[in-house]
Formats: C-alpha cells, sequence, structure tokens
C-alpha cells in the first residue's frame, strides 16, 4: 500500500512541476510587458482567496487556521516566499527559464547545508560532500571566469536561497503548526505584503493579457492543491526528487515559446546538480529511517 502511495504521489509531484513549469512561462510573459510586483500581485489576490476557500473547508474553519504558534516566523515565512517570487520571476525576464531554473535547482542542497546551523540538524560527510559537488555544477552554469560575468546570473541563486530559507523556516514552524496553518498564513501574508507593494505600480492591462492573468491565477491554485495533495498520499523524502521534472518541463517552455537556447555548460552544470541533490535526498531519506 505504502509502495502505491509513493507511485502516486510521485505522478502528483511530476504533475505539480508540469503546473508550475507552465506558471513560470506565463510569469515571464507577463513580466515582460508588465510591472513584476503588480503581476505577483494579483496572483497573490487569488492565491488568499484559495487558501481561505481550503482552510474554511477543514475541521475548525478558518478560527482554526489562524491559530499558530509563531505568528512572527509565519509572517516572516509567507513576505519571504512573496519576496522570492518577485526575484525569480526577475530572473525568468533577464535570463529566461532554462538559465534561471538550472541555478535555482540548487536550493535542495542550500536547504541540507544550512538545516545544521538553523535547525541543528546532523549534516553527515557525504550529504556535505554532495552539497560541495552541486556547488561546483552552479560554477559550471555561471562560468565565472570563462566569459564575462554577469552579475544578473545570481539572481536565480539569491532567490534559491531565499526559497531554501523558507523551507527551513516551514519545516522549523512544523513543530507546533499543521501544514493547514502554515499554508494559510503563507497565502495571507503574501498577499498583503504583495497588495503594500504592487498596488504603486499598477498598470491598465490588455484584455488578452487578463486572459493570461486568470490562467496564472489557476495554474499557482492548481499546482499547490496538486503538491498538497502528493505530500498527502506519499512521503515527502520519496515523491520529492520528482519535483527535479520542474527544471525540464520548464526548459522546454523556455526554448519552446521564447527562444532560450541550452548551452552545454548549463546542460552539464544542470546534471550535476540535480545528481547531487537527489543524492542528498536519499542520503536524508536514509538518515530518517535509521534514527
Amino acid at each position: 500500500m505504502g509502495e502505491q502511495n509513493n507511485r502516486l504521489g510521485a505522478w502528483l509531484m511530476i504533475a505539480t512541476s508540469f503546473v508550475f513549469a507552465m506558471q513560470d512561462g506565463i510569469s515571464r510573459h507577463l513580466a515582460g510587458s508588465y510591472n513584476v510586483y503588480m503581476v505577483v500581485m494579483i496572483r497573490y489576490w487569488f492565491f488568499a482567496a484559495f487558501v481561505i476557500l481550503v482552510a474554511a473547508r477543514k475541521q475548525g474553519g478558518l478560527r482554526a487556521a489562524t491559530r499558530t504558534r509563531f505568528p512572527v516566523l509565519q509572517i516572516l515565512r509567507g513576505v519571504l516566499l512573496a519576496a522570492e517570487v518577485c526575484v525569480m520571476v526577475t530572473a525568468f525576464t533577464i535570463l529566461g527559464l532554462v538559465e534561471s531554473h538550472a541555478v535555482f535547482t540548487c536550493y535542495p542542497l542550500l536547504v541540507t547545508a544550512l538545516s545544521g546551523p538553523v535547525l541543528g540538524e546532523s549534516v553527515g560527510w557525504r550529504r556535505w560532500a554532495a552539497i560541495g559537488i552541486g556547488f561546483l555544477g552552479v560554477l559550471v552554469i555561471l562560468e565565472p571566469g570563462v566569459r564575462v560575468f554577469a552579475p544578473a546570473a545570481l539572481i536565480p541563486l539569491v532567490s534559491a536561497f531565499m526559497f531554501a530559507l523558507y523551507g527551513l523556516l516551514t519545516r522549523y514552524v512544523a513543530r507546533g503548526d499543521t501544514a493547514a496553518v502554515s499554508f494559510f498564513w503563507t497565502g495571507i501574508s503574501g498577499m498583503v505584503v504583495m497588495t503594500a507593494v504592487g498596488v504603486f505600480h499598477w498598470q491598465p492591462m490588455s484584455g488578452p493579457d487578463w486572459g493570461w492573468m486568470a490562467l496564472l491565477c489557476c495554474t499557482a491554485a492548481t499546482g499547490h492543491w496538486l503538491m498538497i495533495r502528493a505530500l498527502e498520499v506519499a512521503e515527502a523524502s520519496a515523491v520529492q526528487p520528482f519535483a527535479y521534472f520542474q527544471l525540464v518541463f520548464a526548459a522546454v517552455v523556455g526554448m519552446t515559446v521564447f527562444g532560450d537556447r541550452l548551452e552545454a555548460n548549463v546542460a552539464l552544470g544542470a546534471v550535476i546538480v540535480v545528481g547531487a541533490g537527489v543524492f542528498t535526498l536519499w542520503r536524508t531519506r536514509q538518515a530518517a529511517r535509521r534514527s
């Protein structure tokens, strides 16, 4: 039964990766014509409505969803994720989907590297070795010293660091809050901060682009729903490696729709980073089983 659940969870995570890749493509299209803050703000309006709907349908309703033992950290998580989304969408418009995602895939390695100082977790030498190899992969992608290094190439790396910190804070608050509580605070906190920023960057939007915006909101809600379902039916450590499919799907969208090029160094570096990440996740799962 557990194996069947993990198989279903893997397919749900692959579907999640596909939907999120489509979301990234739409975000790049809209952010190429409109202010990033406005695009993310409207997306968060829909996201907040979605999390309120989800919370209202669960036992205890909205009152239970608002009860948190870590109000400051929950707000910080939501603000951090909203800021990370803005940074990553900016990377899409400057670097494209392929290179941005190739660098961003190092975030599980950052989670492992920071889990010691932030959460007090033990990280063995094998995982530290994998982290080092993974960051060599990032250097292969960025090619410092080989070509004229563009500071913009660091944007997805900053985004990966922010997302890793968000993930660590999520694990920390999980010690006292349920996933439903964290999901609610993520949407509401992000909506509040993005509204406070985005309203000052409002731009008129064409009719067709409002259609793309509606589709962006739908993909955001669908992607989060699929991810929730994947984590409900299977172990997180079993399905997390399949999240790397987002790199593949995003690369296909970037090359076919936006004309991005898959450079040899980006492909090689991405393979190194993903390989190191999968190994790290496997070692983490083995360590959890032993304990």
